[in-house]
């Protein structure tokens, strides 16, 4: 059983990381998409280590931190409306029996947090309409469209990575690491 002083550790480099990771999307231009997404896939490690409770943790210190901290509250928004906590709730969701009923529930909540993601974007943030145009047409339903391919790709690469991880690198790290 792992040491609290440890579970801390490992919980704060998750942490600082994942800031890291965010404060890049002032950096790089594509990184208001991309970024979240790598800090949100960080937290499967703290669900796997340290369970749900730490990754939660470590996703809400993340999230206020990042609108408290960063130029770009948009990339923050992704974060917290569903990049940093669908990778906690991922294998929540994929313990349900039926594939067809899990790719259902992924694909609403992915819909319905990216909705409201929008929303409290152009409201509150006051994301500019211009944000969602192409060519001078407003086109925010064939973003969610291609929103949603990108979902799916997204979700595959996660659960590819994940087996990665179980299979290679997680038994060896607990050995030398002896978590």
């Amino acid at each position: 059983m792992m040491k609290t002083s440890m579970k801390v550790s490992l919980g704060g480099v998750v942490a600082a990381l994942s800031l890291v990771l965010m404060f890049l999307t002032s950096v790089i231009p594509f990184g208001t998409y991309a970024f979240p997404t790598f800090a949100g896939i960080l937290l499967v490690l703290l669900v796997i280590n340290l369970g749900y409770r730490w990754a939660f943790a470590v996703y809400f210190i993340t999230a206020i931190l990042s609108f408290l901290l960063l130029s770009d509250k948009e990339a923050a928004l992704y974060y917290t409306a569903f990049l940093g906590f669908y990778p906690i709730v991922k294998s929540v969701i994929e313990r349900i029996p039926s594939k067809i009923v899990q790719y259902i529930v992924k694909f609403a909540l992915f819909n319905v947090c990216i909705i409201a993601a929008f929303y409290i974007g152009m409201t509150l943030l006051s994301i500019p309409k211009e944000s969602f145009t192409l060519f001078g047409v407003y086109l925010p339903w064939v973003f969610l469209i291609i929103g949603n391919v990108f979902f799916l790709l997204y979700d595959l690469c996660v659960t590819r990575l994940v087996t990665l991880y179980l299979f290679k690198w997680h038994k060896k790290l607990n050995k030398n690491t002896k978590l």
